[in-house]
């Protein structure tokens, strides 16, 4: 069975097409500058070599359609026929409270996609265009959506519920919901398997740290927690978002600085973070440069980065009675040593050591970066977002 994921942003489409009889990446790239001057599409073809294809993407269907010419193109092509493709699966940023799993996508489930919408005002009206575009260019085509939100919903109320009055939640669904959830869950049962212990047995906190970033607690399969709320906001320090912070500095900031509601929403989402503190940028790779030449700002931000993921991580050990696996993912997860062993220095207390030495050569690989005496097993393991979604849509479109 061959399945496509599309990723639909704003101005963006990624997109990845699975033979899931081997779960071989046929093909892959995404589309950047959708509705803007130069657009363009960048492909992995199946030889390695990327290549860049300059191309008019005035809007989301043009996108998809140049995207399947590529697929079946005589020379950097994977498929002879569109009619290859047995389903499309569709990564789904907020689907409120009313989707707890993936699902086929149909008149009812759109209706109900787009009555949340306000709660992802950016992310999910381009994830429709993305459904729409397919529906339009090969029509009866199963799709399936897989939603960022879905994971997070078996956490407990004292859990997602926000301390203000409750008529908000009853109107306005002001509550945490969490995101990054398809890593968070794919992440969660690989480090079991990759252990070979029972994912239904474990205490586990996932550290998904990227750009954005967010951690889970996960006891006997299920989310209890997670550090992202009502929008991606809230949470550890990310590379442009401020985390956690006070409410009442936001409407101090709001007065002081006469900004309004869009324009608090910009400061803390697009120039705070370790970009607002450093003033060196978002790109951790730059902050761990200028820190090794004495920025003292850089040092700062990279401290409070470090500290705030390790205060999650303390917090949901709490919150489970304790922990059994620390895992580590996405591209700073994945490839900062330094983050992973400060990060996890000081919690020899509740039974976590590092192996400086392993963790120090470990980048974008699954391994076990805790020391044999560790009572509790720290991890990396690489997410695979796009492969979860389509091992999703295969299970769904099976039915």
């Amino acid at each position: 069975m061959k399945i496509l994921v599309l990723n639909c942003g704003s101005s963006s489409i990624k997109y990845a097409l699975y033979n899931m009889d081997t779960k071989e990446v046929m093909a892959s790239g995404g589309a950047e500058r959708v509705g803007l001057d130069n657009a363009f599409v960048k492909a992995k073809l199946p030889n390695g070599e990327k290549v860049t294809f300059m191309h008019d993407i005035p809007e989301h269907t043009e996108g998809v359609k140049f995207i399947f010419s590529l697929l079946t193109d005589a020379e950097v092509g994977v498929i002879k026929s569109l009619d290859e493709i047995d389903a499309v699966g569709h990564r789904m940023v907020h689907g409120g409270e009313k989707f707890t799993k993936s699902v086929i996508i149909n008149d009812e489930v759109i209706k109900a996609f787009e009555a949340v919408s306000d709660l992802a005002p950016l992310h999910n009206p381009a994830n429709l265009k993305g459904i729409k575009a397919v529906s339009e260019l090969m029509p009866g085509l199963p799709q399936v959506g897989v939603f960022d939100t879905a994971f997070h919903q078996t956490m407990p109320a004292y859990s997602y519920m926000y301390a203000l009055p409750y008529e908000v939640y009853e109107k306005y669904g002001v509550r945490r919901y969490g995101f990054h959830g398809t890593s968070h869950r794919y992440v969660s049962a690989r480090a079991c398997e990759f252990l070979g212990v029972d994912y239904n047995k474990q205490r586990i906190i996932t550290c998904h740290i990227g750009n954005g970033g967010s951690l889970a607690a996960v006891k006997d399969g299920r989310c209890m927690d997670t550090s992202m709320g009502l929008t991606p906001l809230e949470g550890i320090m990310m590379g442009t978002r401020s985390g956690d912070v006070d409410g009442g500095a936001v409407a101090f900031l709001q007065k002081k600085l006469g900004l309004d509601a869009d324009g608090i929403s910009d400061l803390l989402n697009k120039k705070s973070g370790v970009a607002g503190v450093s003033g060196v940028g978002s790109d951790m790779r730059d902050l761990e440069k200028a820190c090794h030449e004495g920025n003292q700002r850089a040092i700062l931000a990279q401290d409070m980065y470090n500290y705030k993921i390790k205060k999650y991580i303390g917090a949901y050990a709490a919150a489970m009675g304790g922990v059994d696996i620390i895992v580590f993912t996405a591209g700073v997860g994945e490839n900062q040593t330094s983050m992973r062993e400060e990060t996890c220095k000081g919690l020899e207390f509740m039974g976590v050591k590092i192996d400086a030495a392993k963790n120090a050569t470990i980048r974008g690989k699954e391994a076990i970066i805790s020391a044999p005496d560790s009572k509790v097993k720290v991890v990396v393991i690489p997410t695979d977002e796009e492969l979860m979604i389509a091992s999703d849509t295969m299970a769904l479109v099976s039915k």
